[in-house]
């Protein structure tokens, strides 16, 4: 018999899954140690992690291209508002626009959350298969947040499996009051 898991645990296991891969990128990428992952209760951000010994705050959230993209990999459901801006995206026909509007609506819900930390990342993996790295770094410029936001770096895991590595954001993203 399969046991069948809850939405948060589904929801950790996908958190946990992407933090490690944001950490093993982050390290093939900059030669740092990050290391050791541990679980947040909420008005922390999600994960904790080890940078070089000092402790480092990841916020999680993912990239998604549909509705159904979304419940296929959370297998319990999304809540309302996930959903309506999903089917807001999916109504683009352009997937060059989706991906803009998507990141575009995950930098603006998480720019207007507070989290008690002192170090903060916001880390977003992609989970759509048609979106890669190279479509990232070619929309960059059309990305914008909110000033304010409370994220030291903004990060991307440019595919669901790391393959093919992580994009530093906030360098290059357009900060909007």
């Amino acid at each position: 018999m399969v046991e069948k898991r809850s939405s948060e645990e589904e929801k950790l296991i996908l958190e946990h899954d992407a933090a490690k891969l944001f950490m093993r990128q982050y390290e093939q990428l900059t030669g740092h140690e990050i290391r050791h992952i541990w679980h947040n209760q909420p008005k922390r951000p999600d994960v904790s992690c080890m940078l070089e010994g000092e402790k480092l705050d990841l916020e999680i959230a993912h990239l998604y291209g549909s509705p159904k993209e979304a419940m296929d990999i959370l297998k319990q459901g999304i809540n309302r508002n996930v959903q309506h801006q999903l089917e807001r995206q999916e109504k683009l026909s352009d997937i060059h626009e989706r991906l803009i509007s998507a990141l575009n609506a995950i930098l603006k819900n998480k720019a207007g959350k507070t989290y008690d930390s002192e170090r903060v990342w916001l880390v977003i993996r992609n989970a759509h298969p048609a979106w890669d790295r190279e479509q990232v770094l070619q929309a960059m410029h059309e990305i914008t947040v909110p000033y304010g936001y409370q994220f030291d770096q903004i990060w991307l895991v440019a595919d669901f499996s790391g393959e093919s590595g992580i994009v530093r954001l906030d360098k290059a993203i357009n900060a909007h009051p």
